[in-house]
């Protein structure tokens, strides 16, 4: 469990801890010299019965560091808001106990402290006016307990609070999450190396792994982890720990960095969030405003992009963007805190809803419903809510990255849910309801295309993708035809598709044309005739034969040997007898275009032409001038009338 101090300077957090820990916290010779917190200080303590550990990160409370407090409370689980019994409730009390509530703590105690310096009825005075202060807060319901950390009067209950706290606490949803850690300290240890100390948000890491830091994306690999002063195994979420780190050296990182699996890596400089600003503002917010983004433990420049014409009243929250004027490292879910423009005064806060928001241009009604969903803590619900409003399916590695799960979570959220996952570089999930929709228009989009030009080869996808699936992308809409296709309902050809068994040239009118040519190419034989010389013959149109030589072909009855000649199907396969016939006469398995010329009794051209058709279709393999049979004919164009020879 991980407890941060908040409070007013000089309410006694630094002897607080000390008092429980045994360490002073203050270790910077400023520190000391000033008897004021100006950073962030650590402790350890491990509860009496149990020996579970608790981390103490204790803040600065004086109003110029600030910005030194946002970055240790990120990530906590638990506060020990203290106040002092002399001082009562001051500035930094209010604006630590505005940050605790924007970044929504719900757990920890309120400290009276001092008591010893104090009556009683003026401890109980301020104790009064504590639990006034929580009362609209989350943290309402926390105890309010006087102490004194020089006499030890209270401290016990404050030990045996936290020893309770810390074993009743239970980590939801992490299970196949990634490891993610926010750095707050870089340093230099002689003989180790570069080590960098923060809060396990996700996730675990041990020696030997390899992390990514972002967002300047430097590959690192951990050496060893210690936890309080101990080495240790391993780090999980809801630890502090030092790391020491090689590959990147103590210049090159610093607080606000954060350590992740290289998977997490992707720096941002848009985020889209729920935007809360505080009710004791005294103005609403207005678009562009500037800020200090408060982000794990990094502070960074930024503006509020609000709709246009929108703003953001006192004590009202609502969706907006943030920009940033550096790279960030957000997911989903991630608290942060806004303060003004010279970092003076905290204003507002929230949570990232998406960290890789799309351009805006996109639909504002159907992008408001995905940020809605998105707004779900439950990864399960996310997902329920993003497939019932997203016409184009979810992008399964962004919905994976924002929620940080890792392949094993997703293939589990994907079966359990019945989605159907399509494309392979980019995976889209889609709702089994979504996809079979969509067969179903792609299935009657093709019957009233072939009803109305029985004549067309088919309908070109893209065109397909419009009329039945426009925000589809065209990756994903082709991958749904591909599975059409491969369960037989349609036919796919290049750029076309097809219902399945259709054929362009079954009507009267090309039935007839069939009838008038058919048996010219057939007495033509081996010579055949040019789509001229067949014209002329059969009193055709040359443009209107051509084309509908060209659909006949589609169906296989038909190939196109050259641009100008067709040949029946039937009569290459009896070409292809005799040149398997010259074939397999030839001593050295090898025939020339000469001797199946021979055998053909046509001229040397077209045994050219004919057998580099075949060479097209892969039945004869061409080496130097001559050729070999490379595959049974059989198959590809049908048996032959003429008898084949015994193997």
């Amino acid at each position: 469990m991980i407890v941060a101090t908040a409070g007013h300077i000089d309410h006694g957090k630094t002897t607080l801890v000390r008092a429980l820990t045994g360490v002073d916290t203050d270790r910077l010779p400023e520190e000391k010299a000033r008897g004021i917190s100006i950073d962030l200080g650590f402790a350890y303590w491990r509860t009496p019965a149990d020996q579970l550990t608790v981390g103490f990160v204790d803040v600065p409370g004086h109003e110029r560091f600030v910005r030194n407090m946002l970055a240790g409370v990120c990530g906590i689980d638990y506060v020990m808001l203290v106040v002092a019994a002399d001082d009562g409730v001051m500035p930094q009390t209010v604006e630590h106990l505005h940050i605790l509530e924007l970044l929504s703590v719900k757990m920890g105690i309120a400290l009276i402290t001092k008591i010893d310096r104090t009556s009683p009825q003026r401890a109980q005075e301020v104790a009064a006016s504590v639990k006034e202060l929580l009362a609209l807060t989350g943290l309402a319901s926390i105890d309010v307990v006087p102490v004194s950390a020089v006499s030890g009067s209270g401290m016990d209950g404050v030990r045996s609070a936290l020893a309770d706290a810390a074993r009743s606490l239970r980590r939801q949803g992490q299970l196949g999450r990634r490891f993610r850690f926010a750095v707050d300290r870089v340093f230099t240890v002689a003989g180790s190396g570069t080590v960098a100390t923060g809060t396990v948000f996700t996730g675990a890491a041990g020696p030997g792994d390899r992390l990514t830091l972002s967002p300047a994306g430097v590959e690192v690999r951990v050496r060893t982890i210690q936890k309080d002063g101990k080495m240790a195994d391993q780090a999980v979420a809801g630890e502090r720990c030092a790391l020491n780190l090689s590959g990147v050296e103590v210049a090159d990182a610093g607080r606000g960095d954060w350590l992740v699996s290289p998977a997490l890596h992707a720096p941002t400089l848009r985020v889209d969030v729920r935007l809360q600003l505080l009710g004791s503002e005294t103005r609403p917010l207005k678009h562009w405003t500037p800020v200090h983004l408060h982000h794990g433990a990094k502070d960074v420049t930024a503006r509020i992009s609000i709709r246009r014409g929108a703003e953001i009243r006192p004590g009202e929250s609502a969706m907006a963007q943030l920009i940033v004027d550096k790279p960030v490292a957000a997911l989903n879910g991630d608290r942060f805190i806004v303060r003004d423009q010279s970092a003076l005064r905290t204003i507002g806060g929230g949570s990232v809803i998406d960290p890789f928001p799309p351009p805006r241009r996109r639909d504002p009604q159907l992008r408001a419903s995905q940020l809605q969903a998105l707004e779900s803590a439950d990864p399960r619900e996310a997902l329920d809510a993003l497939l019932a409003c997203s016409p184009d399916g979810v992008n399964l590695s962004w919905f994976a990255r924002i929620f940080n799960l890792d392949d094993e979570r997703v293939a589990a959220l994907v079966q359990s849910k019945d989605i159907v996952v399509v494309g392979k570089e980019l995976r889209t999930g889609l709702s089994r309801a979504s996809v079979e929709a969509i067969n179903a228009a792609v299935r009657d989009a093709l019957a009233r295309f072939h009803a109305a030009t029985p004549r067309a080869l088919g309908m070109e996808t893209a065109a397909l993708r419009r009329e039945c699936a426009p925000r589809l992308a065209a990756e994903t809409f082709q991958f749904l035809l591909r599975r059409l296709a491969d369960e037989r309902h349609i036919e796919l050809s290049g750029s076309v598709a097809k219902v399945h068994r259709h054929v362009a040239t079954d009507n009267p009118a090309d039935e007839s044309l069939w009838q008038r040519v058919r048996p010219m190419l057939n007495g033509a034989g081996f010579n055949g005739l040019t789509i001229v010389e067949l014209a002329t013959a059969a009193k055709i149109s040359e443009p209107v034969l051509k084309d509908f030589l060209h659909r006949k072909a589609k169906t296989g009855e038909l190939v196109c040997v050259t641009p100008e000649r067709f040949y029946l199907r039937a009569t290459l396969a009896q070409f292809a007898a005799v040149a398997e016939s010259v074939f397999r006469a030839a001593p050295e398995a090898r025939f020339s275009a000469a001797q199946v010329r021979d055998r053909t009794d046509i001229g040397r051209t077209r045994v050219i032409q004919i057998l580099e058709c075949f060479d097209r279709l892969g039945i004869t393999q061409r080496i130097g001038d001559l050729r070999a049979i490379s595959k049974d004919f059989a198959p590809i164009l049908g048996p032959s009338a003429q008898q084949r020879p015994k193997a």
